[in-house]
């Protein structure tokens, strides 16, 4: 076990690096010139300073550097806890996050709530009705979720339960009712997912000898599937449950958007648009190492949940 965690973190090390450093020179590959968009931002044109000046901007926001030298100026910060100075916004990156990170956390918290709750319930009841009409209709609702665009689900919400029955507001980070049309939208693609996977994962298990024991002690269908068929038919969700929480981040960006949320989804956003890289790079970095992490806890966990499943490295096989 501890030989597969060294390898684990190492992978994990890796990751983020890899994240880091395809990002950073990805926004360099943008067109457009930082300062001159910074500049933009602020009403004034590159034209209307003297070189003089352009050059003590440059210097000051560390762009008179090459390419590779801001990329290990940047990395060796980052290392250090420090992600820099926000061009755009001259605050710190640090403090930046710690004002917006509390949104996208609570936003992506309901959401996978939400996502594991619909999803694994409606795979669950789909399996245990018999009347077939219902059967049909319950097993193709995950594929109507799955391949509805996020940002016409998030409209369409907000068209109904915002402007037409008033219940929940349209936009805005204020109070838990904020958070619920923009945590269903969220949750949507990956309900749908949890809910086919869980379909699939019961119609194998229900051919499995055990079940046919089950029934012969005298179980109910119900009983049967929630004693015995739940436990086998789930376990591929918690694999998903790791990816999803990729998906559930790249998804903040645009359902933060448009609800209007101010939450790190939105300042990644704002962020590219303005070519920011040090506040882009340390929100992929944050991302990164939350998607690291809980797939991580997923590897831990299996073995708990199937005894079959094991990190003991295989002896040589001439030993």
């Amino acid at each position: 076990m501890s030989r597969y965690l060294v390898r684990r973190f190492g992978q994990a090390l890796l990751v983020l690096w890899g994240a880091y450093t395809i990002t950073y020179f990805i926004l360099y590959l943008l067109p457009g010139d930082t300062l001159s968009i910074m500049l933009s931002a602020a009403g004034m044109e590159a034209d209307s300073l003297s070189p003089e000046d352009l050059a003590k901007a440059q210097a000051y926001y560390g762009l008179d550097r090459g390419l590779f030298a801001q990329y290990f100026h940047l990395l060796g910060g980052a290392l250090h806890g420090d992600f820099g100075q926000s061009l755009s916004l001259n605050r710190p990156v640090a403090q930046l996050l710690a004002e917006r990170l509390p949104q996208t956390l609570q936003l992506a918290g309901l959401a996978v709530l939400l996502s594991v709750l619909g999803g694994v319930g409606l795979g669950y009841l789909a399996a245990l009705v018999r009347w077939q009409p219902l059967k049909t209709a319950l097993a193709r609702l995950p594929s109507l979720g799955f391949s509805v665009p996020v940002f016409w689900m998030g409209l369409l919400l907000i068209q109904v339960f915002a402007f037409g029955l008033g219940w929940f507001p349209a936009t805005g980070s204020q109070g838990v009712q904020s958070l619920v049309l923009p945590a269903i939208t969220l949750a949507i693609p990956s309900a749908a997912v949890y809910a086919q996977v869980l379909q699939r994962g019961f119609q194998g298990v229900w051919r499995e000898p055990y079940i046919s024991t089950a029934y012969a002690k005298g179980l109910s269908r119900a009983q049967v599937q929630w004693r015995h068929a739940f436990k086998n038919a789930a376990l591929p969700i918690l694999t998903l449950f790791g990816l999803q929480v990729g998906n559930t981040v790249s998804g903040a960006v645009l359902v933060e958007t448009i609800f209007s949320r101010n939450g790190v989804g939105r300042l990644a956003q704002e962020a590219v648009l303005r070519q920011d890289i040090p506040v882009v790079l340390a929100i992929v970095s944050v991302s990164a190492a939350a998607f690291v992490l809980v797939n991580l806890l997923v590897d831990l966990i299996y073995p708990l949940l199937d005894p079959r499943i094991t990190h003991r490295t295989p002896a040589p096989s001439g030993a």
